[in-house]
């Protein structure tokens, strides 16, 4: 059944015939394959133009900033996938993507288009970007809403991983409008919400993205690429060291129940 109209059944992306293959205007084994690197691969792929030197040199830096989260949510499912079908790395790995969402590293897409959305605002003739920054969050705090791209848990002193991709990103000269609507927001948010509202990586990584030319349709992929290489170290690991039915054992142990009792518990207790 079509769904919706579809009339160019075309791709821009890759071609092949029997002697060649053909990756965005580039022939892959000459071209590409021990040419370029895996980040230049990656940004030509998605956009179809190779990256320039800052483009790159930002790519790098959030891509190594986020490839390793510790034993997060995601993490622990794809582990424990692994631990109870140790055969299917596919399905470990597959188990740990889903598990990245608003909440857990796929946040950079929403703080992504909270960005965007500022510096649209911004752009209009009269706009001042100190005043449209602090009306969203004002607006953020009388509706009891997070803001997209501050605040942590933990680094409420400031999440030094932002910080560092904040500084790679004026380094390479690509540093422009979101960088500086995320730095107003962290400027901001503090005396607004009256306690520490620190910018986070998650929104350092779609503001050094966007200001170095990266779609924000493709800002999802960046985290999900990078959380890939730890997977794979997490799921090496585990198939040596295995720890994913010791999460299991403790999460039933520390989980209560507080459901109503069965009969045949109640006839124990007499």
């Amino acid at each position: 059944m079509r769904i919706g109209k579809q009339d160019n059944a075309l791709t821009a992306i890759a071609t092949s015939d029997a002697d060649s293959i053909t990756v965005r205007g580039f022939d892959l084994c000459s071209e590409l394959i021990g040419v370029v690197d895996f980040v230049d691969h990656f940004w030509l792929l998605v956009t179809g133009e190779r990256p320039s030197a800052a483009q790159r040199m930002v790519t790098n830096a959030c891509l190594v900033s986020l490839a390793e989260h510790g034993l997060v949510p995601s993490v622990q499912a794809a582990r424990m996938t692994l631990a109870a079908a140790p055969e299917a790395w596919q399905g470990a790995m597959a188990a740990g993507l889903l598990g990245m969402g608003s909440v857990v590293a796929g946040s950079s897409e929403v703080a992504g288009r909270y960005l965007a959305e500022l510096v649209q605002e911004t752009e209009a003739p009269g706009a001042e970007m100190a005043a449209v920054c602090a009306r969203s969050l004002e607006a953020m705090k009388a509706s009891r809403r997070k803001v997209p791209g501050l605040g942590h848990p933990q680094h409420s002193g400031g999440d030094p991983r932002a910080h560092r991709l904040i500084a790679v990103a004026e380094e390479a000269g690509i540093a422009g409008r979101h960088v500086a609507v995320l730095k107003t927001l962290d400027a901001l948010g503090p005396d607004i919400f009256k306690r520490p509202l620190p910018m986070n990586v998650s929104g350092a990584i779609p503001a050094v993205m966007l200001d170095a030319g990266w779609p924000l349709e493709a800002m999802k992929g960046v985290p999900l690429l990078a959380r890939c290489a730890g997977l794979v170290a997490h799921l090496f690991e585990e198939a040596r060291r295995p720890i994913g039915f010791i999460m299991s054992h403790q999460a039933d142990m520390a989980i209560g129940y507080d459901g109503r009792p069965s009969s045949a518990a109640g006839h124990k207790a007499e």
